[in-house]
């Protein structure tokens, strides 16, 4: 046996054994840990400021110890149905765009959670860093997560680290509305019915998964005042009002800026159309295919397609709660810059 081989070896049995310790430490920290019942009637935890279901927080965990990033990572953040779906299909094509002919491309065949991996149920053994499973790409690498700021590795938020994270953040009426209706589709029939108030009195109390939803815009937008040149935010609403624009400033803070002769080709169109909402909801793949998580859970494609409408709020939430939410919003944000949705009445 080589010396090489068995570094590797002793290596390997050393990170067992790391990882073997943290699931420890992970089952006495749920002994301790607040708690409370989730949106699929399955415990919640209350882990440094956030609620999160076991599996994520075993993540996190796992993530803080073992993950090796290349300087070169992006990582896109969110709060949960803020536009990640959205997001995840722009920032694949843009990267790849030298790669990928829009008749022949991978989101014709895979749905967008397929283009790159998400973190949130990180195991150290489905990450091995020399090739990630679905759909490796050149460098940059990309991973998605819905973790808030302060959770994730100092070794990736450092500014050494030379890590970068697209944030993309949405009116909280519209995100409240997409998590009801995500989470009724795929509730298990057993279940008693989720009716649209629990979750609405959830949302807003901030017992929610990966909640609350305040606490965790204001984390990534305090971070990107800190570092802009680290950190692009991106309001789901203003990406829908000029999406050429966004794309433009997407590909720039990639690394991979639209030149004069792609702006000339229509390129900037072309990414924008391709990765619409209506043409990706079109696609036999998102009308029939299935993601499989970490986890084993299966997840219909179309479930990630439902209308993407900026203002479907208004459909389902009385005055009362909209002025509920709104004041919320107000109070949160009041002192840091940021405004999303109405101000209170």
């Amino acid at each position: 046996m080589t010396f090489i081989r068995r570094t590797q070896i002793m290596s390997s049995e050393r990170d067992e054994e790391e990882e073997q310790k943290t699931l420890q430490q992970h089952a006495q920290l749920l002994t301790e840990l607040p708690k409370a019942l989730g949106t699929f009637e399955t415990d919640l935890y209350l882990y440094q400021g956030m609620w999160l279901y076991p599996d994520a927080i075993l993540s996190i965990m796992l993530m803080q110890n073992h993950f090796n990033h290349h300087p070169t990572d992006i990582f896109l953040t969110s709060f949960m149905k803020s536009g990640t779906t959205w997001l995840r299909s722009l920032m694949f094509t843009i990267l790849n765009r030298s790669r990928f002919d829009f008749s022949n491309h991978p989101l014709l065949r895979k749905g967008p959670h397929d283009c790159f991996p998400v973190l949130d149920l990180y195991k150290p053994k489905d990450y091995n860093i020399t090739n990630t499973k679905p759909l490796p790409s050149n460098s940059p690498r990309l991973f998605a997560t819905h973790f808030a700021y302060k959770m994730l590795p100092s070794s990736i938020t450092e500014p050494s680290s030379g890590c970068k994270f697209v944030y993309v953040c949405r009116d909280p009426k519209d995100v409240l509305v997409s998590i009801w209706h995500f989470n009724i589709g795929l509730r298990p029939k057993e279940l008693p019915p989720l009716s649209f108030e629990q979750v609405f009195n959830m949302f807003c109390e901030g017992v929610i998964e990966y909640g609350p939803y305040w606490d965790q815009v204001l984390g990534f937008w305090n971070a990107a005042l800190e570092s802009p040149d680290k950190i692009l935010f991106f309001k789901y609403e203003e990406m829908k009002r000029d999406p050429e624009v966004h794309v433009k400033k997407l590909a720039e803070f990639m690394g991979l800026p639209i030149s004069i002769q792609e702006e000339e080709s229509g390129m900037v169109k072309k990414i924008v159309e391709f990765c619409s909402f209506e043409h990706l909801k079109s696609l036999e793949i998102n009308k029939t295919g299935s993601h499989k998580a970490n986890n084993g859970n299966v997840v219909p494609n179309q479930s990630f397609f439902r209308k993407g409408e900026v203002g479907d709020w208004k459909c389902h939430l009385t005055e009362e709660m909209k002025d509920r939410i709104d004041r919320i919003t107000y109070d949160k944000f009041k002192d840091s810059g940021l405004t999303l949705g109405a101000a209170p009445q």
